[in-house]
This record gives structure tokens, C-alpha cells and sequence, in this order.
């Protein structure tokens, strides 16, 4: 009799698996990281801007150093204006984040649509008061900032249309496509404001930030503040649809990374403005 000898098992890890779980892993970190800094966005809307709207009083907008252009006595349309974007801003947050849920779409799809409405219709209306502030109103720090957020609305109203047709023709990887470029361009404002008091904590020195806005940074991120995440987002998309899996580990890295960023923005706006302002108010 020969002794037959033992086969050796080789362990073999599934890489394109490991590489998926590892992209999905860090797509929802991201997301929660991010739920987390917009819910505390809309905490510091509603309880300054919609407080103070609903209530009518509407010169208590002045009390934001940060605030452009505000309320103006005797700006009634403006200020109308005004009181409308402020209110469907909160609403354009709440429903956005509802909508990235896969929860609230597996079980309650009809909540889903019909929150999808709200969020698309609020966003167009944001969108759209906002250019009227911006070139009617004068509520700009210059004309490039004007223009970098005006695109930002282009994109908005574009992206939403879309998102809706193609929802109508129940195109729905299409609709999910551009619902989810509606929703980065939509949170355009949000990522202006963690990239900047991110960027001014992180170096210490804000540097390439003026009084005006029209330093080499605060003009840069004007554009960047949605350029880079509709940037990232395409990337994902991509990625996503079709790649080896060395790509999805890089990109898994990659938003580990942006994650790591934007939860030191939401540290930096909530922890140095956000919740002293607040305070100061007595909020």
C-alpha cells in the first residue's frame, strides 16, 4: 500500500466579494456621517430661521453675522423671498435624508415616492428663490460666489427634472442616478459650509479666506462645494457599475478618506458656529 499524501487546502479569498463589501461598507459610514452633519444643519435652521419665520419675526435673520443679506425693512417681496428658501431649506434636508434610506423604500415605497416628491419639489423651490436672491435681490458676497451657486441651482432644477421623468417613465436606475445627483447639488449650501469652517479650524489661519469671500479658497470651493461631490458621486456610480476590484478598493479608501473630512467638518461648523451662535441666543 502507498501512503497517498495529505492534500494541502489553499485558502483562497474572494477579492471582487471582499472588494464590494468593503465599498458598500464605507458608502454607508459616509452616509451616516453625513446624515448626522445634515440633521445638525437642520437643527441650527430650524431652531434660528424657522423659528424666527414662522413667528414672524423677521428682522431676528439679522442676527446672523453670516447672513449676507437678510431681512431689509421694507423688502417685503424680499423678504418673503427670503422666509421661503429658509423654510423649504429645512424641508429640502429632512426629506433628502429620508430618501437615502433603503429602509423606507423596501418597506414603505409609497412614503418613498411620495417624500421623493416633496424633496424634489422643495429643492426646485429653493433652487429657483435662491437665483432670485442672488441677482434680484443683491444677496451675493461678489459675482463669482453669485455665479458659483447659481450654476449650483442650475444643476439643482435640471437634475430634478430628469429625476422626476425618469421616474414617470419608471426608468428607475436612471431615476436613482439623477435623484442622487439632486440630492449632492441640493446639499451644495451644507458642503460649502463644513469644507469652509473645516478648512479655517484645520490650518489655523484661514488661509486664502477673506472678509469679502473672494480669497483663492473661498472662491475655489464656491464651485468646488458641488463640483466635488457630483465629482465623487460619478466616480462611485462607475465604479459601481463595473470595475476591477483593486478600483473598488481604492475607491472604498477614497471615501473612507472624504468621510474622515467630513466628519471633521460637521466637528468644526457645529462645535465653533453652529452651537455657539445657538447659545448665544439662547437657543
Amino acid at each position: 500500500m502507498s501512503a497517498v499524501a495529505p492534500r494541502t487546502r489553499t485558502t483562497r479569498f474572494p477579492l471582487a466579494i471582499d472588494a464590494d463589501s468593503a465599498l458598500a461598507a464605507s458608502a454607508r459610514l459616509w452616509l451616516l456621517v453625513a446624515l448626522a452633519g445634515q440633521w445638525t444643519f437642520l437643527y441650527y435652521i430650524a431652531t434660528f430661521y424657522d423659528a424666527a419665520t414662522l413667528a414672524g419675526d423677521f428682522a431676528a435673520w439679522s442676527r446672523n453675522p453670516y447672513l449676507l443679506r437678510g431681512y431689509v425693512a421694507g423688502d417685503t417681496a424680499g423678504n418673503l423671498a427670503f422666509a421661503a428658501h429658509v423654510l423649504v431649506a429645512a424641508a429640502v434636508t429632512f426629506a433628502g435624508a429620508l430618501q437615502l434610506l433603503s429602509s423606507l423604500r423596501a418597506r414603505w415605497p409609497a412614503l418613498h415616492r411620495w417624500n421623493g416628491r416633496v424633496f424634489l419639489t422643495a429643492a426646485a423651490i429653493a433652487a429657483t428663490s435662491g437665483l432670485g436672491m442672488i441677482w434680484l435681490r443683491g444677496s451675493r458676497a461678489n459675482f463669482t460666489a453669485g455665479l458659483a451657486t447659481s450654476i449650483d441651482a442650475v444643476l439643482i432644477l435640471a437634475f430634478g427634472a430628469l429625476a422626476w421623468r425618469a421616474a414617470l417613465v419608471r426608468d428607475f436606475a436612471a431615476h436613482r442616478r439623477f435623484a442622487l445627483r439632486t440630492y449632492v447639488a441640493a446639499n451644495g449650501v451644507w458642503f460649502q459650509r463644513i469644507g469652509m469652517f473645516g478648512w479655517a479650524v484645520g490650518n489655523h489661519a484661514a488661509l486664502g479666506m477673506t472678509k469679502h469671500f473672494d480669497g483663492w479658497f473661498d472662491l475655489g470651493w464656491a464651485f468646488g462645494c458641488y463640483l466635488l461631490p457630483l465629482a465623487v458621486l460619478e466616480l462611485y456610480l462607475r465604479v459601481t457599475a463595473g470595475s476591477a476590484a483593486a478600483t473598488r478598493w481604492v475607491m472604498a479608501a477614497g471615501i473612507l478618506f472624504l468621510t474622515a473630512l467630513t466628519a471633521f467638518g460637521v466637528y468644526a461648523a457645529y462645535a465653533f458656529v453652529w452651537q455657539p451662535f445657538l447659545l448665544r441666543l439662547g437657543a
